[in-house]
């Protein structure tokens, strides 16, 4: 049982590896126009609405109380959070402070709640048996480079090299090999909390999208680029999501 748990804890540390990637285009890019950091945001938040509406559906597929009970706890807690860092000014993440240094606090935040359900469910799935479980862990882990752009969408433009994001976006995907092995020993007890970890993901997610990311792209460019860089993210993702599934 110690050489499972270790297999499907170095499984589960792969799929957080796999969200650096999703920094790897800012490799190539040197400057950022404002309207960029507009376009960034709306990018982000597009990804993030099909995310957190994907995580929706596989909660109900559980549970629909369970995923809806988590969805309004997690909207709660990110409003919350979000309160508690208005109150330091002074706050400071990498090259960044103020505002700034709140919103990708926020965002990392979110999305390494997020990956605690992730986490979860690949333990999970290994309790289904081997293959099953790396059918997951691949799906995850491809999953996790668009997650890991997200991020660094709103990371980068705002200053912080690629490379920082890049661990950023690996940082908010640990929780997931954590959460991977209590998952897989005690799978019985972990499954009825699964859903309930997926919806308070999207709850939090989907408040961040249109509290912080949508606001802020307004600012910076226009509202038809806005609108049409949140649907094209969005299709994306959905089509990202489907092909990953079937």
């Amino acid at each position: 049982m110690e050489s499972q748990a270790f297999a499907v804890f170095n499984y589960a540390l792969i799929t957080a590896i796999a969200t650096g990637l999703g920094a790897l285009p800012f490799a190539f890019a040197r400057s950022f126009p404002r309207a960029w950091l507009g376009i960034g945001n709306a990018i982000a938040a597009g990804l993030m609405l099909a995310a957190s509406f994907g995580l929706i559906y596989e909660g109900v597929g559980y549970s629909l109380t369970r995923t809806l009970i988590g969805a309004v706890v997690g909207l709660v807690f990110i409003v919350w959070s979000h309160r508690f860092l208005e109150r330091y000014e002074d706050v400071g993440i990498g090259n960044l402070n103020g505002l700034d240094a709140r919103k990708a606090l926020l965002i990392v935040g979110v999305m390494t709640l997020h990956s605690f359900a992730e986490g979860v469910g690949v333990g999970v799935s290994f309790g289904g048996g081997i293959a099953f479980g790396l059918f997951v862990t691949i799906a995850i882990a491809v999953h996790n480079i668009p997650e890991g752009l997200a991020i660094s969408l709103v990371l980068v433009p705002r200053g912080v090299p690629w490379w920082k994001a890049a661990l950023w976006s690996v940082f908010s995907s640990l929780p997931q090999p954590i959460m991977a092995v209590p998952a897989f020993l005690f799978v019985e007890w972990f499954k009825p909390v699964l859903p309930a970890g997926l919806g308070f993901a999207a709850g939090a997610m989907i408040w961040m999208a249109f509290s912080e990311l949508i606001p802020d792209a307004l600012e910076d460019a226009d509202a038809g680029a806005v609108a049409s860089a949140i649907v094209l993210a969005s299709i994306a993702m959905v089509a990202f999501q489907v092909l990953l599934g079937g």
